[in-house]
């Protein structure tokens, strides 16, 4: 294990751990600019020598160099799989006329190469060394790293006579090391449509609640710009419903655009092995876009003639599931009666407009519902005056506690009530708790809990079971799932309680009737659209519960609000953090002018009563922040809690759990489990892909993966259990390299890694690993590069960087390109705090680590 073996000091010309807070910088800002000096060395070395390159400059003394291996075009190009490797140089003088050699090297990234001469002597500069004719002088560089990675050297020869001073000239060379540490036996295997085990309902939905309040087909406009100027107006009374339905227009819009990408002329579909339903059609590799916005919406088919020409009649499916490379559809029988192996089809993909047209309703039915004081809430005195109710034992800290009590008195009503869950801050348990004791002190009420996805609402409908135990028919609760959910996903503890239908392995919507008698209703916010469609009336649910409140659009967390809620009778609820990631959105012009805000983070971001007031903190009648962390080692929390919570965030996980990894033998420092692994790689991208990947940030993290894997076997563990180990990169081609070389490596495919999630930020938001490894992928530039931007992607947002950086209990590992991420005040923070506790190791780039950069070369100088 080369890159992560402990390396508590660093010998010459080798790279590794920084030996400690010593050596450190004084302080982030000073950090932060001597990488704005590192990078402009960097563009001056890359100027040179592409200027050198595109001119051509006469050898006029018979001046050669050469190399082993020989350079193409002034570069020298090679691949190692050892840690060391030598190349040496030769300039000679094969003309009549003595010159004189000066020589100097620019490293931009400390203690990888090392000059020498033929008797071992190390060169940092050569100053007019005498050539005669006939006469060569020797060098050899020497690279030596434990990290794979890709190393750059500059070579600069100038050369004079004692002549006129305008006979000078110089030539250059540019060393390139690609350091290779993975190794793969054989090619990735070929994904096959058992990769995606999907369950689906076989038998036809059962629908028994009518419908009797209407959903319009609110149509898509056919000329949109001349409304766009509405959009620059905040959001008040008087624009909320016209905005919104802009803003929903404006996402349809964009995903109409999205979808017709992947629209296929004359394509062949595959049939799934396991369910004659589902059908496959495979995305080319040269495809630029993820087709994973396709799930849950509609596929349109038409079998081909053998002209090439479409029948007439068209097949209607949806797509259950998509992947980078291909797209599960499922379709009627009819389709699969007609469907033959050797067929070719037209598909297209269309927007399935139904929770389109539940947020339209929603935010139309704004003024209607009288919600005035529920979405624009003020301090003006109310007419409810709010019960205070006795709770009964509960094993909750002060905090939770006080959110419990306000909520279950609704102190805040008609406003919402906010419980502000920071990281690992147990957020979803007091929801529970107040759900748990709302039922215990109030015999008539009747609770509507919801959050934006299915996993969460699972995961929040599964805590309740837990605290419910065998009181489970005395709560009365109910997980009501969309007539098109997969069976795939859904626990087995949820199973007999929902409206699945055993028999006929399909789902209904029970009738008004039954659906009024449960206390505890738990649904996602889109399928709430049906209890609102199916007459379920306003004043019905004494409270609605939003968890995860930040991850949803507005109209979005307004549809159970909007259609179900008396504002006098019901007390809304919103948890969730506004400082991690919100809502998903195509549209960039509707996420920019509102539509990627959440109704959560606009009352804590807009609204007095949500905000903090700066002795007095935030006002508990309407909101409360918890404070306790539960999940990760202090060290991990540190960063995100200064930057995100103003450092109220405390301490409270379990030794044992967070400390699991604190003498690992691998840390840089014992007792702080937190690494940043500075790694020089590169940014590539296949085809016409847009996505990037970095390759040497690929095998550090394979590295890594396989010392926590040797390590957890001398703990006489033989697998990875679930949650503990997850690798998050922020590029679905990053996270594609990484799932590909975990089935090729040749050690880790004796391993069973089937617990070992890899996806991005958005996939990794509300769980929670012992151990985190993440990639952040974009890389400098190579010298030969005509873009020398220092751009940091995806990783340039300050939200993505809080999701990820929460996840981990025990052990963070991050690896990424330090002269690309501290361009960025919170990256440089991070990296500049793991240098100070002695976290860091990999790369050496400051100058306060050695001697001053190579801008201060002759070479520089004299240009």
């Amino acid at each position: 294990m080369p890159a992560v073996r402990p390396v508590r000091t660093r010998g010459p010309g080798k790279s590794g751990h920084l030996n400690g807070p010593r050596n450190t910088v004084n302080d982030e800002e000073q950090m932060a600019q001597q990488n704005l000096q590192q990078i402009g060395a960097h563009f001056k070395m890359a100027t040179l020598f592409q200027q050198y390159r595109t001119q051509l400059i006469p050898n006029m003394y018979d001046i050669t160099i050469t190399s082993d291996p020989v350079s193409t075009d002034e570069k020298i190009c090679l691949t190692v799989s050892e840690n060391k490797t030598v190349v040496p140089f030769t300039v000679k003088n094969s003309g009549v006329t003595t010159v004189y050699l000066t020589f100097w090297t620019s490293d931009l990234i400390k203690n990888i190469f090392t000059v020498k001469d033929y008797h071992e002597n190390i060169v940092k500069t050569v100053k007019r060394h005498v050539l005669a004719p006939g006469d060569a002088y020797k060098i050899k560089v020497h690279f030596y790293s434990d990290h794979a990675g890709v190393y750059e050297k500059l070579l600069m020869f100038k050369f004079e006579t004692c002549q006129q001073s305008s006979n000078k000239f110089q030539m250059m060379r540019l060393l390139e090391v690609t350091h290779r540490t993975l190794v793969s036996e054989e090619p990735c295997p070929k994904d096959t449509d058992s990769s995606c085990d999907l369950k689906i309902p076989s038998g036809c939905p059962l629908v028994l609640l009518k419908f009797v309040v209407p959903l319009n087909d609110y149509p898509l406009p056919r000329h949109m710009k001349n409304k766009y100027k509405s959009l620059e107006k905040p959001l008040d009374l008087k624009n909320y419903s016209k905005k919104f339905g802009l803003l929903l227009h404006l996402e349809e819009h964009q995903l109409k655009k999205e979808f017709k990408k992947f629209n296929r002329d004359n394509v062949p579909l595959c049939r799934h092995e396991k369910n004659p339903n589902i059908f496959i059609m495979q995305i080319s590799d040269g495809c630029t876009e993820s087709p994973i916005r396709l799930s849950n919406n509609d596929a349109h088919v038409f079998f081909l003639n053998q002209l090439g020409g479409s029948k007439n009649t068209l097949y209607k499916g949806y797509v259950l599931h998509a992947d980078p490379k291909q797209v599960y559809m499922h379709f009627d029988e009819c389709f699969t009666y007609r469907f033959k192996d050797d067929m070719r089809f037209r598909v297209n993909f269309v927007v399935n407009r139904t929770t389109l047209r539940m947020q339209h309703r929603a935010a139309g039915q704004f003024s209607k519902e009288k919600l005035k004081d529920v979405l624009f809430p003020t301090e003006k005195p109310s007419s409810h005056h709010s019960p205070v109710h006795r709770l009964s034992k509960l094993k909750v800290n002060t905090e939770q506690r006080i959110a419990i009590q306000h909520i279950v008195d609704a102190s805040a009503k008609p406003a919402p009530y906010v419980v502000f869950g920071p990281p690992g801050t147990g957020k979803t348990m007091t929801l529970v708790n107040a759900i748990k004791q709302i039922v215990e002190t109030q015999a008539s009420c009747k609770i509507l809990v919801c959050a934006p996805t299915n996993s969460a609402t699972d995961h929040l409908f599964e805590k309740l079971l837990e605290k419910f135990k065998n009181k489970f028919e005395e709560y009365q609760a109910y997980r009501l799932y969309a007539l098109s959910a997969s069976l795939t996903n859904i626990p087995q503890k949820i199973e007999w309680n929902c409206n699945l239908n055993h028999e006929k392995l399909t789902f209904l919507i029970p009738p008004k009737r039954e659906l009024m008698k449960y206390k505890i209703m738990v649904t996602t916010l889109f399928t709430a659209g049906r209890l609102v469609s199916g007459g379920i009336p306003p004043g019905h649910y004494t409270y609605i519960f939003v968890d995860e409140a930040g991850q949803a659009t507005e109209p979005q967390c307004i549809i159970p609000i909007a259609g179900l809620m008396d504002p006098q009778m019901c007390q809304v609820v919103l948890a969730g953090d506004p400082k991690q990631l919100g809502p998903v959105i195509a549209s960039k012009e509707a996420e920019q002018n509102g539509l990627g805000v959440s109704l959560l983070e606009r009352l804590m971001s807009n609204n007095s009563l949500y905000k903090s007031h700066e002795t007095h903190g935030f006002n508990n009648h309407y909101v409360t922040k918890l404070l306790r962390n539960y999940r990760s080692h202090p060290a991990i929390l540190k960063i995100p809690n200064e930057l995100f919570y103003e450092g109220e965030l405390q301490n409270y996980v379990q030794k044992e759990k967070s400390d699991l990894f604190c003498k690992w033998e691998c840390l840089p420092k014992e007792d702080f489990p937190l690494i940043f692994h500075g790694v020089s790689g590169i940014n590539e991208r296949e085809d016409q892909c847009p996505s990037f990947f970095n390759m040497a940030e690929v095998e550090v993290l394979i590295d890594y993966l396989k010392a926590l894997i040797n390590h957890l076997h001398k703990n006489n563990r033989k697998e990875i259990k679930p949650k503990e180990i997850g690798i998050i990169a922020p590029y679905r081609k990053q996270v594609e390299k990484i799932q590909n070389a975990l089935l090729t490596d040749k050690d880790l495919k004796k391993e069973n890694l089937k617990n070992v999630l890899v996806g991005s930020v958005e996939q990794f938001q509300g769980r929670e690993y012992n151990v985190i490894l993440m990639s952040t992928v974009r890389s400098a530039p190579k010298l030969t590069s005509q873009n020398q931007r220092f751009t940091l992607g995806f990783v340039d947002n300050e939200k993505r960087f809080n999701v990820a950086m929460t996840r981990a209990q025990a052990l963070l590992i991050v690896v990424g390109d330090p002269r690309v991420l501290k361009t960025d005040e919170v990256w440089n923070k991070f990296i500049h705090y793991c240098y100070k506790e002695g976290g860091y190791r990999g790369i050496t780039v400051s100058d306060e680590e050695e001697d001053t950069l190579t801008v201060n070369s002759p070479y520089l100088c004299e240009e």
